[in-house]
C-alpha cells in the first residue's frame, strides 16, 4: 500500500489545543439581567474564567445573527449570549427575538463546518451571579474541549481579517 493511500485511510487526529492556548469567549450580556449578574458576580468575588469577554447589549432582541458570525470572524472560539429569563425582560420579548436568531446562527455555523457547540443561548435573573459564573465556566470547559476555532488560527495565520 502506497504513502498516499495509507493517509487516506487515517482518521482525522482529534484537534487538540496549542501549548499556552486559552480561548476567546465572546457572551453577549443583556443590561438588564444578565450584565447584572456579571456585576454581582464580580461583587460576590466568584471567580470565573478570565477568557470570557463581556459585550454589553440593550437587551438580546437586539442581536443579530450577523453579530454573532462577526464575533467568530473576529477571532472568537466560542459565543454565548445571555438575557432575562423567559417572561421577564425589561423589553417585553427581546429574549423570545434572540431564540431563534441564536438557532439560525448555529445552522450557519453547521453550514461553514463550525462546531454549533460553539454558540449558545442562556437565560439568568440580574440576581443570580453564580449561574453567571457557573455560565461562563462551562462555555470555556466547552470550547476548550472543542479547541481553537479554525477562524482563530485562520486569523493568526493572516488569513482572515
Amino acid at each position: 500500500m502506497s504513502k498516499d493511500v495509507a493517509r487516506q485511510n487515517e482518521k482525522p487526529a482529534a484537534k487538540t489545543a496549542r501549548p499556552g492556548w486559552t480561548p476567546r469567549i465572546v457572551a453577549f450580556c443583556c443590561h438588564y439581567c444578565a450584565y447584572t449578574a456579571a456585576d454581582l458576580a464580580g461583587a460576590s468575588r466568584l471567580q470565573y474564567s478570565p477568557c470570557v469577554e463581556i459585550v454589553r447589549i440593550p437587551c438580546t432582541g437586539k442581536v443579530d445573527a450577523i453579530h454573532l458570525l462577526k464575533a467568530f470572524e473576529a477571532g472568537a472560539d466560542g459565543v454565548y449570549v445571555a438575557g432575562c429569563l423567559d417572561g421577564d425582560c425589561h423589553f417585553i420579548s427581546g429574549n423570545l427575538r434572540a431564540k431563534p436568531r441564536v438557532a439560525a446562527a448555529k445552522k450557519l455555523l453547521a453550514e461553514a463546518g463550525l462546531e454549533p457547540d460553539r454558540l449558545e443561548m442562556f437565560q439568568l435573573s440580574a440576581a443570580e451571579g453564580a449561574r453567571f459564573r457557573e455560565i461562563a465556566d462551562e462555555m470555556t470547559a466547552r470550547i476548550t474541549k472543542l479547541g481553537p476555532s479554525p477562524l482563530s488560527a485562520s486569523r493568526e495565520k493572516g488569513a482572515v481579517k
